[in-house]
């Protein structure tokens, strides 16, 4: 079977980008991770992604300075030299333009770590705290202009526990985005193969 290649964008230590590669070791897997990119040069994902022989390189964001669509293009010119029909965010910390967004529209996926449409943005597992809920989760999502507010591929739910602080909690969730982010993405590989 000739698997769909996806693109990952970190800004971080790329825990769920190391949960996507893990799970396109898999036969029936229907990706495969072709590119890692970062706008950061030290984020820590990077060298992880190159143990597991995958190529993977910086495109500094601060060289661009406040042209984030200058930056972006690059980013682009990068995935589609790799041939990638999808692009998966894996703790990038930066706000797209429309630009990247358009360019991926229905391809590009992204995974929060609250149940949408609570909580977009930073500070999800505080805020879930904070406003007494009895459970929290994560949410894999397509990627739209307006933050986290793109259509939902899928949400895991977490049991809001006792003594729960924002530490234990993140915890708790990111076990379930590992799990969680393979599996959306590969549906959404299945259902719209990408036209490039």
């Amino acid at each position: 079977m000739s698997k769909a290649k996806v693109g990952v964008l970190i800004s971080g230590r790329g825990s769920n980008m190391a949960a996507l590669i893990e799970a396109a070791k898999a036969d029936d897997c229907p990706f495969e991770i072709a590119l890692v990119l970062s706008n950061k040069p030290d984020a820590g994902g990077l060298e992880t992604a190159r143990a597991a022989g995958i190529e993977a390189w910086a495109i500094d964001q601060k060289l661009f300075g406040k042209d984030r669509e200058a930056h972006e293009r690059e980013l682009d010119a990068a995935l589609r030299q790799a041939d990638c029909g999808y692009v998966a965010l894996a703790g990038y910390m930066r706000v797209l333009t429309p630009f990247l967004v358009r360019a991926w529209a229905g391809r590009m996926v992204n995974i929060h770590p609250s149940l949408l449409p609570k909580y977009p943005g930073l500070d999800t597992h505080q805020r879930a705290l904070n406003a007494g809920d009895a459970e929290a989760g994560c949410t894999v999502h397509l990627v739209t202009e307006g933050v986290d507010e793109g259509p939902i591929l899928g949400q895991a739910r977490v049991p809001i526990r006792t003594g729960d602080d924002a530490h234990a909690l993140a915890e708790r969730i990111l076990v379930e985005e590992h799990r969680l982010y393979p599996a959306a993405l590969a549906e959404l590989v299945q259902q719209k193969p990408a036209s490039s």
